[in-house]
């Protein structure tokens, strides 16, 4: 099993960083390599899909296999070894611990996750809301 691990402190509640990086209209603003994505129903649940298109036209469908709000959400790629898993953890009433957790059961995992795809979300969330 091949597999890469990376966390960050978010200075948001556990459930605004849960909300956002289940958004599928979100996606696109901190994952570099994914141009759209949607998703097949709302609100989430076990089952739901995630359909995302990346830089080369390709596109990609994940069903949630696990959830539990404000705390786990885990995705299964169709028709492939590879799964990730974003886990929150509240640190204080303003502050989450995001863990993104990656693997493939067999093979390379392509194009893994970088802390900078964290910075970048963590940056993005930080921002002052507009109001």
């Amino acid at each position: 099993m091949k597999e890469n691990k990376l966390s960050i402190e978010i200075n948001r509640p556990v459930s605004k960083v849960f909300e956002f990086t289940t958004n599928p209209k979100k996606t696109p603003l901190w994952i570099d390599n994914i141009v759209s994505e949607e998703r097949n129903e709302s609100p989430v649940r076990i089952g739901t899909e995630y359909k995302n298109v990346n830089k080369k036209g390709e596109w990609s469908t994940y069903k949630v296999v696990r959830l539990e709000l404000n705390k786990i959400f885990e995705l299964k790629q169709e028709n492939s070894q590879y799964s990730v898993r974003y886990t929150y953890e509240r640190i204080s009433n303003t502050k989450t611990k995001l863990t993104y957790h990656e693997w493939v059961e067999k093979g390379e995992l392509e194009g893994p996750f970088t802390q900078d795809t964290m910075e970048k979300l963590k940056k993005i969330m930080e921002q002052p809301e507009k109001k």
